[in-house]
């Protein structure tokens, strides 16, 4: 089947109330029924989880893709995009809660849950420490192996500033970098840099290789919500969040079915040497390398649509 191209127009959401906050979602798509045999048992819906500083928008050109052949659900984290930014601690854990609760309540049954870099890392949160996940898939998915050295980027972090290399003068500057960030005033300073258009733009250009995919539209849907009140806060919390369970611990835990869809040029997560490290703690899991940075469903959709299709409709009845 022939390719097409994929929508950059948005799909309207809806709102849930999580723990007195408001929680955005987008829903697309109907639930449908398994190819022969299994045509009697329906396709779990799909649940698409963006990365830090990203929204629902992010994942436009695969929803109005995939939801031909499944249903399926966007979110937005606390803290980012349309939902909610209360002065809260973010962690991994938070949001894992979230998504659980999402699943349980809205879409009411287990889901093949999709997540990009600190969204993978949720994801990966959710599929192993609960029961709402029929399959897992991890786009560039950040997040600390225990094993890993100090070049190893952060699961919260990583988005917002590259691994550094585990030199001593590195690592001087990294703890000076440490200082800075824990100081209110650098990180409003660091904040008001960070969410300007031309520095978003400059960031994009190092972690997409193919250039054309950074559009006026997707600076401005990453510029909104860094301007709504609490947007600050939300920024200086990662700074101080707790680090999250290790993702060799979480892979030993996971049950479920895992795909991995790596941008291979992505400067963040070098592909080349995570991919050994998941597949050391889970061997039956499918991976492929696409030429892309480190967002390869925007940046190349048409090719993880058609990956993530066939994955899902390949896997075995729960």
């Amino acid at each position: 089947m022939q390719a097409t191209a994929a929508s950059t127009t948005p799909i309207p959401g809806k709102y849930w109330q999580w723990r007195g906050q408001s929680i955005y979602y987008v829903q697309a798509g109907a639930r449908r029924h398994s190819p022969p045999p299994q045509a009697s048992l329906q396709r779990p819906p799909l649940l698409l989880v963006h990365g830090f500083g990203a929204s629902t928008d992010h994942w436009r050109k695969n929803i109005s893709e995939l939801c031909h052949d499944f249903e399926v659900f966007a979110i937005d984290l606390l803290g980012f995009g349309r939902s909610a930014k209360p002065n809260w601690q973010y962690s991994g854990d938070l949001w894992r809660d979230q998504l659980n609760d999402f699943i349980t309540e809205v879409i009411g049954q287990p889901s093949v849950l999709a997540g990009n870099s600190l969204g993978g890392y949720v994801c990966l949160c959710v599929a192993s420490q609960g029961s709402t996940a029929a399959g897992l898939v991890l786009l560039n998915s950040a997040g600390p192996f225990a094993d890993a050295d100090s070049a190893e980027p952060d699961s919260l972090q990583s988005e917002v500033q590259p691994p550094k290399q585990p030199d001593s003068w590195q690592k001087l500057l990294g703890e000076a970098a440490k200082w800075i960030f824990q100081q209110s005033w650098a990180r409003f300073l660091i904040f008001q840099y960070v969410r300007q258009p031309w520095v978003i733009r400059q960031t994009l250009e190092k972690v997409y290789l193919d250039k054309s995919a950074i559009t006026d539209q997707l600076v401005a849907e990453i510029q909104r919500p860094a301007c709504d009140p609490g947007a600050a806060e939300v920024f200086a919390s990662v700074f101080s969040t707790p680090q999250g369970e290790k993702v060799d611990v979480l892979l030993k835990q996971l049950k479920c079915p895992l795909l991995l869809l790596w941008g291979e040029g992505d400067p963040w997560m070098n592909a080349r040497e995570r991919s050994p490290k998941f597949r050391q703690y889970y061997p039956q899991l499918q991976e492929y390398f696409l030429r892309a940075g480190h967002c390869p469903h925007d940046e190349v959709p048409e090719q993880v649509n058609s990956l993530l299709r066939s994955w899902v409709l390949s896997l075995p009845a729960s």
